[in-house]
């Protein structure tokens, strides 16, 4: 692991012989995080008050592209340390807080071009996302917030950061399956199916007309899930905006329905995004990595999953 500071002024530091780590990857959305324990010598800390950007690479692939929030130093009967952590360039979009206005109407370029390039976010691959008539950004909202709304909201896409640092919109690439079958390294497995805060059903209500729309989770309630919501939309609010509404609540509600956890030996094993096709005695079939974990500890190297059933 090669892990790399940049100052404020453009100075750049190779943090040394790097002893343990940890990055997490689409855990405690939208930021990822890193952790690094490196050797150190008394008075070679001197420059790391500076630092405020952090990237890593492995085998020469980078592998993390992230804000520096924290450092220490210091040593013990062991010998000298130092520490760094941080989170992924997703948090500038939580620590800043948005100018509440209203678009008449707003389009995805102007979400970018007020909330996300003035914090020097480089933006990678996006998809077309529909203009928003009356869109408001509410006073006291992040500018993550605001993101999220438009493109989730509205445009059905979660936005996330890839290992560069840039914001990317657009649906997963599912060219990558890993399979996983009974002979596979497994170290740790766990099947959870959670049904509690699963959302069967949702009644939209208009507040000035009372029309009422009616969306249901057809699978959960086959199930025999019964587990309803009324959601009172703003006067006048349009249909299409009501549908949006009631289906995006009943997606987020699901997406911790069923999981399932599981530990590789090896880092860097896959990335949120990746399709695992598993054959394991109590599970098959093909999830998607929600989250991924990959760290160096006494242990040695590994890779921690979560996946999502699709």
């Amino acid at each position: 692991m090669k892990g790399t500071l940049e100052c404020w002024d453009g100075r750049r530091i190779a943090l040394p012989d790097v002893t343990g780590w940890k990055m997490e990857y689409a855990c405690g959305v939208p930021c990822d995080s890193f952790f690094l324990e490196c050797l150190w010598s008394p008075g070679e800390a001197g420059a790391l008050r500076e630092a405020v950007r952090f990237t890593a690479e492995e085998n020469g692939q980078r592998v993390f592209t992230g804000v520096v929030d924290e450092f220490s130093c210091g040593w013990d009967e062991h010998g000298g340390r130092i520490t760094v952590s941080g989170r992924g360039m997703g948090a500038l979009l939580l620590d800043n807080e948005a100018l509440g206005c209203d678009y008449q109407v707003a389009s995805f370029a102007d979400i970018l071009r007020d909330h996300v390039r003035p914090y020097g976010i480089a933006v990678g691959e996006t998809a077309e996302l529909p203009a928003v008539p009356g869109f408001s950004v509410a006073a006291g909202s992040s500018e993550w917030q605001v993101l999220y709304a438009f493109c989730r909201y509205y445009g059905g896409l979660t936005p996330r950061f890839d290992r560069e640092g840039r914001l990317l919109v657009a649906p997963w690439q599912d060219h990558k399956r890993i399979r996983l079958g009974e002979d596979a390294a497994v170290t740790s497995f766990t099947w959870r199916e959670r049904r509690y805060g699963v959302l069967s059903e949702i009644l939209v209500r208009d507040r000035t007309s009372e029309q009422v729309q009616r969306v249901v989770n057809q699978d959960f309630a086959r199930r025999g899930g019964q587990c309803r919501r009324v959601l009172t939309m703003p006067g006048k609010s349009s249909y299409q905006a009501m549908r949006y509404s009631g289906e995006y609540q009943l997606q987020r509600s699901e997406e911790a329905w069923r999981r399932v956890e599981l530990t590789l030996p090896g880092a860097f094993r896959a990335w949120p995004g990746d399709l695992v096709e598993l054959e394991q005695k109590v599970c098959r079939g093909v999830w998607r990595v929600a989250e991924s974990v990959s760290g160096l500890d006494g242990r040695g190297t590994y890779t921690a999953l979560t996946l999502a059933a699709l």
